[in-house]
């Protein structure tokens, strides 16, 4: 299993919490899709987990291959380590 800096760890459990969050907004917004608040709740965890990812990912590699990541040159999805490394 490949070591990281306890950053990494603390980041990666920061992201995982506002995965959870937006599903269960999403969830939620699935019965009450007139609920303004969790609407923009909901439109507030994406952005800042997007802004939070980029960061990561400039940091540490990308954390996924399904184009959702951007590559710097050369091809970084080898080097960094997978979700089930760490």
């Amino acid at each position: 299993m490949k070591q990281m800096p306890p950053e990494y760890y603390r980041q990666l459990e920061e992201l995982q919490v506002m995965d959870f969050v937006i599903v269960e907004l999403a969830l939620y917004l699935d019965t009450h899709p007139g609920d303004m608040d969790a609407i923009r709740q909901y439109n507030e965890y994406i952005k800042n987990r997007r802004d939070f990812l980029k960061q990561f990912e400039k940091e540490f590699g990308p954390i996924t291959s399904f184009g959702y990541s951007y590559s710097k040159h050369p091809w970084e999805w080898k080097e960094a380590p997978w979700p089930w490394q760490v």
